[in-house]
């Protein structure tokens, strides 16, 4: 891990272009991600958290500031990046297998046929889905599909992995499964990871530092490094840290929607 951001974003502005005129989103966000980090993104339903993300992967342009990976701005989508979604959007006349080996038909490789289908096998099994390689999408359960859309975003090995709300439609237990499956996937395959989620426990689990946008037009209201401790485990979202940081979150989530007045207290205001 180094000193230099992975992911930077500097002084973000966007707006989008509506009848009644422009509708501001995002106004003077900054952000460093640093090499490796994972960075988890919250703030209220409608602050702009999903343009952040569509930013990043250069599928759009912001109309002032800049957007940079790596020391280079983005001007457009980038092999260099992985996306998984909500709806793991896994095509239905391909195998899982092919699914997962997607990417490496659009982003250049230099590895032969076998190689990689023996780096999608690697990572199916690393997911716990070893046999079912040769199914359909629906022949598989939403947590089995969306591990399976993980394994596509990563198989390129792409050195940012931006996770929109993966786990959002995902049962209780599914998501909670979900989150040490993602663990695994960063200690066997370093990333440098964005993840856009509501949910706070999801954040203060899988990130080192979480992100609090304020309402819009969004700025970063509030970051919050998380301090678990060596590897983590379901069990610590049960600990007085873990409470005391989803005390925290929760406090700056209700500032940004205007519920109460921002006194930026217990801990570090952006």
């Amino acid at each position: 891990m180094t000193d230099m951001p992975q992911i930077a974003l500097r002084n973000v502005t966007h707006a989008y272009k509506t009848d009644d005129g422009p509708l501001p989103v995002l106004r003077d966000l900054n952000i460093d991600i640093p090499e490796g980090e994972f960075c988890a993104v919250v703030g209220p339903s409608g602050c702009g958290k999903s343009t952040l993300t569509r930013l990043i992967a250069g599928l759009m342009r912001a109309d002032e500031g800049d957007v940079i990976l790596h020391g280079e701005m983005v001007k457009g989508p980038k092999n260099t990046v992985g996306m998984a979604f909500q709806n793991p959007v896994l095509l239905e006349w391909r195998t899982i297998m092919d699914n997962v080996l997607l990417p490496l038909e659009i982003v250049p490789t230099k590895l032969t046929k076998a190689q990689q289908r023996e780096r999608a096998m690697s990572l199916l099994e690393l997911v716990g889905l070893r046999g079912f390689e040769d199914k359909r999408p629906s022949e598989l359960s939403g947590g089995m599909r969306q591990r399976a859309s993980l394994c596509r975003a990563i198989v390129h090995k792409p050195e940012v992995l931006i996770l929109d709300e993966p786990f959002g439609a995902l049962d209780a237990f599914t998501r909670e499964d979900l989150w040490q499956t993602m663990h695994n996937l960063r200690a066997e395959e370093p990333f440098t990871a964005l993840l856009i989620t509501h949910d706070l426990r999801e954040s203060i689990f899988l990130a080192d530092e979480v992100v609090v946008l304020s309402g819009r037009p969004a700025t970063a209201q509030y970051k919050l490094k998380v301090t678990f401790e060596g590897e983590r485990k379901l069990d610590d979202l049960y600990t007085q840290k873990a409470t005391d940081m989803l005390s925290i979150l929760r406090h700056q989530i209700e500032i940004a929607q205007g519920r109460v007045p921002n006194d930026n207290s217990g801990g570090e205001a952006a």
